[in-house]
């Protein structure tokens, strides 16, 4: 806790500075909301800028996402509710949006890459021509006796 005020003279010191600080912090505010680029990033301060573990995956905050991350924040719960849950009710279409928020957390470009390599792999091996096995005739030659010369 700060001292406190015994007479005029620190009365009037403590306000010069009080005024001084706020010169400053006005100056800082002012430069913060100078243009549409500060507006911005002083908007997009507000959301966590680190990222955070949810059972162990990383988990970015919601502008740091790759673009299918983005993406399917949107294009997920949209799908969802217009496909398998067209005709349910607004509860139920609530909770798909959520749950299919958070599960967008987890979809990014490493996993879709992962998936679609596997995929492949699958289809690959599925419809790959079986080689057949080469036969290889093997002759086995006997060895002749040597004879002594004469």
């Amino acid at each position: 806790m700060e001292t406190p005020i015994r007479d005029i003279q620190e009365l009037k010191s403590e306000i010069a500075r009080l005024k001084n600080l706020e010169v400053i912090q006005s100056g800082a505010l002012k430069a913060r909301f100078s243009g549409p680029g500060a507006i911005f990033s002083t908007v997009l301060s507000l959301f966590p800028g680190t990222s955070s573990t949810i059972d162990g995956v990383k988990s970015a905050g919601f502008f740091k996402q790759d673009f299918l991350g983005l993406i399917s924040r949107f294009l997920l719960p949209l799908t969802l509710n217009k496909t398998l849950f067209r005709k349910s009710n607004f509860i139920v279409k609530t909770i798909v949006g959520i749950l299919s928020q958070k599960a967008s957390g987890y979809i990014n470009e490493e996993s879709v890459t992962s998936v679609w390599d596997k995929a492949k792999g699958i289809f690959n091996n599925l419809f790959k021509k079986k080689e057949k096995p080469v036969k290889v005739k093997v002759e086995v030659i006997k060895p002749q006796p040597i004879l002594p010369q004469v």
